[in-house]
Parts: C-alpha cells; structure tokens; sequence
C-alpha cells in the first residue's frame, strides 16, 4: 500500500514502524483510531491512541493496558517514518492515523463524520496521497437529516411519553451515541436514566471535560413514579425481556444511521426510529475524500466495493481491502455490561 502500509492476517502493518493500525489481532504495537470493539482489540501489548481518547480506551481495555497517548498533531518519529493523529470527528479521542515517509503521505481514517457533534474534536480533512477510507453508509440513500431536528425530535418524543406517563427507552451504542444524545437531552423534561454500560463512558467523558447533564445508573432505581418521566438510554444489547422488564411502561426507540431504512425499524418492532449516526453519510464520505486530494483511495467496511466502483466509474484509483468487522452494521460497537 504505497511502500508504507501492508494488509496481513493481523491486519494493517507497518514493517518500517512496526507496528499496527486497528489490529484484527492481538499485536506488540496496535495504533488505535478510537476505542470501538471493532478497533480496538484486547491483548495487544501496548496501544498508542489520540490523547483525548485515552480515559475511554482505558474504560474498554481494562487499568492493565498500557496505553501511550499523543496529542492531536504532535509527530512522533520511528525509523524513519513520521507518524501523527488527528481528529476524526466520530467520537471522543477519534483519530485518523497519518504516516509519511520520504514525502508520500498515507492517512487511515478509521471512522469519521462531518456532522457537529458537542462531545468530540470536528473532524480535521487531510491532504495525502494514499487515504484509507471507512464506507460504512456508502450508499446515496444514506443521507443525514440535520442532527439538532433528530435531537428535538427526541426530545419532543420523550415529553410527549411522559405526560403519558409512560418510561421512554431509547437504545443506542454505549460510547459515543449514548453521549452525544445525552449532550442534547433538555433535562427539564425528566431524569435521564442509563444503563452501566453507558454510565461507565460517561464519566470518562466528564472526565475530559465533556459537559453532560446529570444521568443516573437505572440498575438502582425501582421509583415508578420516576420511571413514568424518564428517559432511559441503554445499547441495543438490553433489547430484551429480561432487562427491559424493570420498565412495565414502556415505548422503545433506535437511534442509528440503520434507522434510515424502514424496514430495520419493523425488524425491530421499536416504537420510534431516530436517524442519527457517528458515520460519515454518503455525501460526508464523498466531501471527505475529494477534500484529501488522494491519488489512490482504499475503501473498507460496509459498502465497500459499492463505493469503489463508483469512485472508479468517476476516474479515480479504488480499491477495497476487506475487514474482519462491519462496525454499527453488526453491533460491534455495542457493550453489554448491565
């Protein structure tokens, strides 16, 4: 991959550096974008991550791993080869990996959206030669509504349950979505309850000085007259009988970029679909790769060979490489402790 990268049973390497991108595998050296299951792997002797993400790294990994942290921009030099992380703008800490060697750029994404969102650094667009590109959503009927309409839309949702009197239940990845949902929470309307999965990145978003309003562990709260106004945010993972059932009253509801699909709402037999996504849509994925100026783009995750052939059909060098992990499509980035 331009003499820099090469595609291994492990995942993406660097001999030069040696060391890993978002290993498959455990590794000795991982450089790790962000701290989703499907990014960030257990075992690997040492981790290198963005700074600002080293708290939810650690929160995923366990107080074992050793993690060194870089600031956003700062380079870091190994035999030869330059290495910097930059913003990525898909969840707090995300980076996209840039490496540069006798003048050829290469720079790995990981996942990334253009979209503003309160809790992470904006993504920042890189110019380079090689770029390696996530297609999560690499479809044009992925396209985003406006963040702050789907934020009122929840929160008119939840109003609306409680004066019913009714627990809202909204599902959605425990680190990262569950945040920038709750950032834009008017907590006026009620308590905002969590699951422990949700509640364990929280405060290592507080941590680095992520305002949140204030949430509390729905595992130690029975109070129905509380539950009656509440707005309980879990991962999709608690969907089911035996956690749900502390909730008698209830109406569920989604929030992913899937929910742009209606028949993934049916599938799920929720209540409410909000379409809201920490991935780039196919307009972010296009306007992101144009802005790198790359003459080769590799393309994995989702919709891969989709969005190589139309950036092929368009003049320009694509390819895929595979992946082990589909991300939001299979729920890797899920959590599922209780």
């Amino acid at each position: 991959m331009n003499g820099i990268l090469q595609l291994s049973p492990k995942g993406l390497y660097c001999s030069e550096g040696d060391f890993y991108i978002d290993p498959w595998q455990p590794v000795n050296k991982a450089v790790i974008t962000h701290a989703h299951a499907d990014h960030a792997r257990w075992g690997c002797r040492s981790y290198l991550c963005a700074a600002q993400g080293k708290g939810v790294l650690q929160a995923r990994l366990g107080s074992d791993a050793a993690i060194e942290a870089l600031d956003y921009g700062k380079v870091k030099t190994v035999n030869g080869i330059t290495l910097s992380l930059h913003p990525a703008g898909h969840i707090l800490g995300s980076a996209q990996v840039r490496i540069e060697k006798q003048g050829q750029i290469l720079v790995v994404s990981g996942d990334y959206k253009r979209e503003p969102d309160p809790t992470c650094t904006p993504l920042e667009p890189l110019g380079c030669h090689v770029f390696v590109s996530e297609s999560t959503f690499g479809l044009p009927i992925f396209r985003w509504p406006d963040p702050e309409a789907v934020m009122a839309d929840i929160n008119a949702w939840w109003r609306s349950n409680r004066d019913q009197g009714r627990t809202s239940v909204l599902f959605a990845y425990a680190l990262g979505k569950a945040q920038r949902i709750i950032a834009g929470l008017d907590p006026t309307i009620g308590p905002i309850l969590t699951h422990g999965a949700v509640e364990k990145f929280n405060s290592r978003y507080r941590d680095a000085g992520i305002p949140l309003p204030p949430t509390r562990y729905a595992g130690f709260l029975d109070n129905r007259r509380i539950l009656r106004s509440a707005l309980v945010i879990a991962p999709p993972s608690a969907d089911n009988p035996s956690w749900l059932r502390r909730f008698p009253d209830r109406l569920r509801a989604f929030a992913s970029g899937w929910m742009r699909i209606r028949g993934n709402r049916r599938r799920r037999a929720i209540d409410r679909g909000f379409v809201l996504s920490d991935h780039s849509d196919w307009d972010g994925l296009v306007e992101t790769i144009t802005a790198t100026a790359a003459e080769r783009i590799v393309v994995t995750h989702g919709y891969a060979t989709e969005m190589a052939r139309w950036l092929n059909e368009g003049n320009r060098q694509a390819e895929v490489i595979p992946s082990v992990f589909r991300g939001e499509e299979d729920g890797a980035e899920d959590e599922t402790e209780s």
